[in-house]
């Protein structure tokens, strides 16, 4: 069972240096349903989560390669939402999910990609990452009081390098993150502004949601503008080959959640991944468990 898309038309591009800005603008906020009713939509989501949970089996018992989902997006851009209903067939034991909020002063004592390489996954697990090391170029370039927190070496940040650097030490990191067996998946959510301020309005309209909301919310929805300037910017300068950008249409929350689920269900399939061939110590050690075991039943 496979959707009618292609997850292709979904990844940004891998820009040159002479490649124009990327305007958040033009890429869609929401596509045409990829489903026919709320029951269809279930039985594509069925599907899936089966596919994933015996590919993250195969992933395990493997043990060669690890996958790294980030999320990233706008506020309500629903983040919390597709990580729970895309990997809920996925098996606990192999599977961690880690959000990344305001640093702690420990983790501001170190570079910035100390908290988040801690996090990173095992080989045979998925680890993932619901905001990650991309917030070093999103709020921190977007909110100047963010970065002058991170005592970095006095007159580097202002120094026109600065930004390239971090995009730079990113693109590297996850090269070689792919050079150890971690597939790197990043996806954006995105979300139009008058989408956010539907979800917003929901939250603050119904009690169960009012935990959920607060003045901050406002405070970033007023500096819509620049935080879609600085996505544009990092999506253009870090999507490379090895580790793409998906820009994710998220207006539509199921359409979101099996767009997702495809890409990754299609990169799983891609890994070089199968369940280990026993040598013949192993087979020799099956047999007389199964004798032994055979033997205690007749007991």
């Amino acid at each position: 069972m496979n959707l009618s898309c292609d997850p292709k038309d979904f990844r940004v591009p891998v820009s040159g240096k002479k490649a124009k800005p990327l305007k958040l603008e033009k890429l869609p906020t929401a596509v045409d349903k990829l489903y026919k009713n709320k029951k269809d939509y279930r039985s594509f989501m069925e599907h899936f989560t089966d596919e994933l949970s015996e590919l993250q089996r195969v992933l395990y018992a493997h043990g060669r390669h690890s996958l790294l989902l980030i999320f990233q997006g706008m506020d309500t851009a629903g983040k919390d939402g597709v990580i729970r209903h895309v990997m809920s067939g996925v098996n606990p034991q192999g599977c961690q999910v880690h959000s990344f909020k305001q640093p702690s002063s420990e983790e501001l004592a170190h570079d910035y990609l100390w908290r988040t390489t801690k996090r990173l996954p095992m080989r045979g697990h998925i680890g993932i990452f619901n905001r990650s090391y991309y917030e070093e170029v999103l709020i921190v370039k977007a909110v100047p009081e963010v970065l002058a927190g991170q005592s970095l070496p006095e007159g580097y940040a202002e120094q026109a390098r600065f930004w390239p650097d971090r995009y730079r030490d990113i693109v590297q990191f996850e090269d070689y993150l792919h050079r150890n067996g971690t597939q790197v998946l990043k996806f954006f959510l995105h979300l139009s502004k008058e989408e956010q301020r539907k979800r917003l309005l929901s939250r603050a309209d119904e009690a169960d949601k009012h935990w959920k909301i607060s003045t901050e919310d406002l405070k970033s929805r007023a500096m819509w503008d620049d935080f879609q300037a600085v996505y544009g910017e990092c999506l253009q300068h870090t999507s490379h080959a090895l580790a793409p950008w998906y820009a994710i249409p998220a207006d539509d929350k199921r359409n979101a959640r099996l767009i997702i689920s495809h890409i990754l269900v299609e990169a799983l399939r891609a890994l070089p991944i199968s369940y280990p061939e026993p040598d013949q110590k192993q087979l020799a050690e099956v047999k007389r468990v199964r004798e032994a075991l055979r033997k205690d039943r007749k007991k």
